[in-house]
């Protein structure tokens, strides 16, 4: 019973650590050496950090990235069924901005959920191994999202992927190899913009994003509760996570009664109180300072010592954390004085908000309410600033509620992907991963 086992989990739960789990991304891989790079063993280090944590050398993993702190993780399942993270690695390149990948060329990295077989891994891949992601899945398709060939790749260059090194990737892959030879189908990789604790949802909280991103949320917290991959399904055009139906799940069509397991949904009301504590207490210490989303060349700005002496395709990007910065209505105002002096032509959606008109919640209370939820309608509408992050333009979002342009040079429109990675499609039914571990 899918009951029976998210209680047991919620049994066994530990405190979380959150950002405290980021494990050394350093590799001793002298990358000419490897003779064979599709059957590279893992590390001994890493073997003896899997060991330490009581997890299978064939266990499942999942794969979480959060785009804006830069960071891949690889976690594994322990012999008790739960997973604990075992390796995180700074993401080399990511292109575009924070925010869902929209149409094929917007230069965006997707986020949301995806189901990774076999089948998605590249062995040939001309940036030395790959792994597709799966998108565009079944809510992206719902929603009319498209786009191909988006990986996690090697050679650290991105239009539109996670790239890391060649280092890295062959430890990633070898991760999801070994996994698929302990009989895991299914791997789940968890694409979100962000850690999604209160204090960065408060600073996001006016993003034009911020529905998806809520609803997402939803899937980041069933993990973080269970420390088990949520089931994913897709109905009404939104994601669902450890839901039991009453009736079949169609991706485009309404929802059927669905129903969140008891112990399941006592875990998440403890953890929602905290949560909006924490909230509450962040969107108080923002004020009406607003974050500073920086573009893809402000990122590369901040990392460009790493680009000198290598070949023009390396091309690393730093944090948004790193480019990014809070900032005052009036900084910002006297930022884009000093842009358009400067001739730089001023974008049609730059706005502050203290000029718009839009209604927002009248307490601290509502809001951490409508931050934790995501809107009632079935279907997330497609974001409205696709345009200004095909160009890549940065943007903030404002204390009010919108969202403001500034204009920068052009992105380099270089696409490395020259190859198609086999795809498979996948089951709206599958059998939770962590299943095969399971001998009760």
């Amino acid at each position: 019973m899918r009951l029976k086992h998210i209680a047991l989990a919620l049994l066994v739960a530990t405190a979380l650590t959150g950002c405290n789990d980021t494990l050394d991304s350093a590799t001793s891989v002298d990358i000419s050496k490897v003779k064979n790079k599709v059957e590279q063993p893992l590390p001994a280090k890493i073997v003896a950090d899997m060991q330490a944590k009581n997890m299978p050398r064939n266990s499942p993993i999942m794969i979480r990235i959060l785009k804006e702190e830069g960071k891949l993780e690889i976690w594994k399942a322990k012999a008790d069924n739960r997973f604990d993270i075992i390796k995180s690695y700074d993401i080399c390149a990511w292109s575009g901005k924070l925010g869902p990948k929209i149409k094929e060329g917007d230069r965006q990295a997707p986020e949301g959920f995806y189901s990774l077989t076999p089948a998605h891994l590249n062995p040939n891949s001309q940036y030395y191994l790959a792994i597709n992601t799966g998108f565009p899945n079944r809510y992206d398709a719902a929603n009319g999202r498209n786009g191909t060939n988006l990986m996690i790749h090697g050679a650290c260059s991105s239009s539109g992927c996670y790239s890391m090194t060649d280092e890295q990737i062959l430890e990633i892959y070898a991760f999801a190899r070994d996994a698929f030879k302990g009989g895991q189908t299914s791997v789940q990789l968890q694409a979100l913009p962000f850690r999604m604790t209160a204090e960065n949802m408060a600073r996001h909280r006016d993003s034009e994003h911020s529905d998806f991103w809520k609803m997402v949320k939803v899937g980041y917290d069933n993990f973080e509760v269970t420390k088990r991959p949520p089931e994913v399904a897709v109905c009404g055009k939104k994601y669902v996570f450890n839901q039991e139906a009453k009736g079949p799940l169609s991706a485009a069509a309404a929802c059927p009664d669905m129903s969140t397991p008891p112990a399941l949904v006592s875990a998440l009301s403890s953890y929602n109180k905290t949560y909006d504590l924490a909230f509450e207490k962040a969107v108080d210490k923002l004020g009406k300072k607003v974050w500073y989303e920086p573009s893809e060349a402000e990122r590369k700005a901040v990392v460009a010592e790493k680009r000198k002496g290598r070949e023009l395709a390396y091309a690393p990007t730093g944090t948004s954390l790193e480019a990014g910065k809070l900032m005052s209505q009036s900084e910002f105002q006297e930022m884009m004085q000093k842009r358009m002096a400067a001739g730089q032509p001023k974008p049609a959606s730059t706005q502050l908000a203290s000029l718009s008109a839009a209604p927002q919640p009248a307490t601290v209370a509502e809001r951490m309410k409508q931050d934790r939820l995501p809107a009632a309608t079935g279907a997330i509408p497609a974001a409205t600033g696709a345009t200004v992050a095909s160009t890549g333009a940065p943007t903030i979002q404002t204390a009010e509620g919108r969202t403001a342009a500034v204009p920068v040079p052009e992105q380099n429109p270089m696409n490395p992907l020259a190859y198609a990675a086999p795809a498979a499609p996948v089951s709206e039914a599958k059998k939770p991963f962590w299943k095969f571990w399971d001998k009760q």
